[in-house]
């Protein structure tokens, strides 16, 4: 993700986190001058020093962490990766005022259209970098949540987790995800996206902002299922569509599409030929 692209999310999320109220248990609120002058656009602002979300493709997640799910048992993040699908990942925090809300419904608007089915082609893990999060908070997002989008039959394919701080840094940094504290606003800064990780625990796909495109999030779950997530038509998708990690997003692949072309027409012309061949070499019978 470009630096231009960080700035304008961060932009965004701390323009949004100023207008938020204060979340219990959190410092207070910014209650300065409102109408105090604004930084310059070409100054850095200081809510988003070391607020980034670089992509690591390929790099392995630390799958010995340790956290505790919804109910409030002791988990690793490798019990989500056992049953050899792909996992779709997104650091959020469950106090959030708005944001990470909006990261949870624009993944469940998402997922929630595509041919696949939860728990059985994909898991989905939510990872909270609040270390004061606790599992009773997760509890009641993940209820809300499911009940909201109506996939409550979704429920035990859904992990929300929290853990200790240390924890929590050895996570994000292995994903290339960093926040702050802003003491002004009373919330983090953090950029919003999600990512998709193979069965064996690989970073494979990011996805920024706070939608989701479903046929993206498809043809990242086939590729990182390792073709054992979708059909012969995803496989074809795939063909056509290429992930480009600079913008984070599946374009068309215009070489691919015209050698599919070509190949297309060569068998349409040697099917022609077979057949005219073929009625030249076996007339129909003449009048008696």
């Amino acid at each position: 993700m470009s630096r231009l692209q960080v700035l304008g999310v961060g932009l965004w999320v701390v323009g949004c986190a100023g207008i938020a109220s204060a979340q219990p248990g959190f410092p207070a609120s910014y209650t300065g001058d409102e109408h105090a002058p604004g930084a310059v656009s070409t100054q850095a602002l200081a809510e988003l020093q070391d607020v980034t979300f670089k992509q690591r493709l390929n790099e392995a997640l630390p799958l010995d962490a340790a956290f505790r799910d919804e109910t409030g048992r002791a988990v690793t993040l490798a019990r989500y990766f056992e049953g050899g699908r792909p996992v779709v990942l997104a650091f959020v925090y469950y106090q959030c005022p708005m944001l990470c809300t909006q990261v949870m419904n624009g993944l469940a608007s998402a997922l929630k259209v595509l041919p696949f089915k939860a728990g059985q082609d994909y898991d989905v893990v939510l990872v909270s970098f609040d270390p004061r999060d606790t599992p009773a908070a997760a509890a009641e997002k993940k209820a809300a949540h499911l009940k909201y989008w109506s996939i409550e039959q979704d429920a035990a394919a859904w992990h929300l987790l929290t853990g200790d701080e240390a924890t929590i840094r050895r996570v994000t940094s292995a994903a290339g995800f960093t926040y702050r504290w802003d003491e002004r606003t009373g919330q983090f800064a953090h950029v919003s996206g999600v990512l998709v990780v193979t069965p064996d625990g690989r970073l494979s796909r990011y996805f920024y902002g706070v939608e989701y495109s479903a046929k993206e999030l498809r043809l990242a779950l086939v590729e990182s299922g390792q073709g054992k997530v979708g059909s012969a038509i995803d496989e074809l998708l795939l063909y056509c569509f290429h992930y480009d990690p600079e913008s984070g997003r599946y374009g068309l692949l215009t070489m691919n599409l015209v050698r599919a072309g070509g190949v297309l027409t060569v068998l349409c012309l040697s099917g022609f030929i077979l057949l005219t061949r073929r009625r030249e070499s076996h007339p129909p019978p003449g009048p008696a």
